[in-house]
């Protein structure tokens, strides 16, 4: 595979976990250029970077790939600079939330929907974290049975925030345990030994649902070509350092047995299935923290509704749900 040289903007826990996948992978990166807001040395995942500003002028010449770290929900740095970077010759692979909806950019889970890849303009989008994850399972078996409608409810880690989440969840437990005061910061509310019903900002054109929750309705959508496909989420923080979970409740246009879809979710590719409850064999985030697949476990008929199925899938949000999926990307690419 030929060499070629990399782009990162953003140096939080997403890029540091990219830079780790990168050389875990042996991503074939002759060069990996960090750019960030000012110049500095700075030491991500174990190696020493001279960081360069994203604001030079001529910041992305040369590159061939560019990835940008933003963590979940984050704007700002792909729409100053994804386009500039496409201009000087590289492709933009973005994990924020900018461009997912544009019509210009495909929005890609490799295992799920790679040829959207097909006509790209140069700019690439990674799908929400709680998105690709639903998708790595719900794709395959809508291939196989046309997915009708699902509900989503999702228990999503402060790592989705980014490191000064994960930071104050730490410093909560601590002051809890000391029992001092719990300081809140990045979250509304106190995030230790608590649950957070509300991920983003609330939709004015979906009165009652916030922006993580509409990100699943209309990126499914987007992902799996079908804008028949019907979608309700409840989108929640929880108090855990690393790997997001969900109950998916799925209407399918046929009946799909337990055995049927956990036979489909089997062979598909960056999958596990993790399906014994009489031995607490099943999915959740300590099993997923560090993993590259998404676990698939509690499946199980849904008799509320025709067709019905339910299951519970979990995995790291940081690598699959951010870092590798990008990174698949570029891979698929080459």
């Amino acid at each position: 595979m030929k060499q070629v040289r990399v782009g990162l903007v953003g140096i939080g826990a997403v890029g540091t976990e990219l830079v780790k996948i990168l050389r875990e992978r042996k991503f074939p990166a002759s060069d990996i250029r960090i750019l960030a807001r000012s110049e500095r040395d700075e030491t991500v995942a174990g190696e020493t970077f001279h960081v360069l500003p994203a604001s030079a002028p001529n910041a992305f010449q040369g590159l061939d790939y560019v990835f940008f770290a933003g963590t979940e929900g984050a704007k700002g740095a792909s729409r100053q600079y994804g386009w500039q970077a496409v201009e000087q010759g590289a492709v933009a692979i973005d994990n924020g939330d900018d461009f997912r909806m544009d019509d210009r950019v495909p929005l890609v889970v490799p295992e799920v929907n790679p040829e959207a890849l097909a006509n790209h303009r140069g700019f690439i989008a990674n799908p929400n974290c709680s998105t690709i994850i639903a998708m790595m399972a719900l794709g395959p078996l809508h291939r196989a049975a046309r997915i009708r409608r699902f509900t989503a409810s999702t228990y999503q880690s402060v790592s989705g925030t980014g490191q000064a989440a994960i930071d104050e969840l730490d410093r909560q437990v601590r002051q809890y345990a000391a029992g001092e005061p719990l300081q809140s910061e990045m979250y509304p509310r106190q995030i230790a030994f608590n649950v957070l019903p509300a991920i983003g900002g609330l939709k004015d054109t979906m009165p009652g649902y916030t922006s993580e929750e509409a990100k699943m309705l209309f990126e499914t959508r987007k992902i799996l070509g079908d804008d028949a496909i019907r979608v309700s989420a409840t989108c929640v923080r929880v108090p855990v350092f690393c790997g997001h979970a969900e109950a998916l409740n799925i209407e399918f246009e046929r009946p799909v047995s337990p055995e049927e879809a956990r036979e489909i979710l089997a062979n598909a590719p960056g999958v596990t299935v993790t399906d014994d409850p009489a031995a607490h064999e099943w999915p959740h985030p300590l099993r997923c923290a560090g993993k590259d697949d998404v676990l698939v476990g509690r499946v199980r008929p849904d008799d509320s509704v025709e067709n019905g199925l339910c299951l519970f899938v979990a995995r790291d949000n940081i690598r699959k749900g951010a870092a590798l999926n990008a990174v698949q990307i570029a891979e698929a690419l080459l």
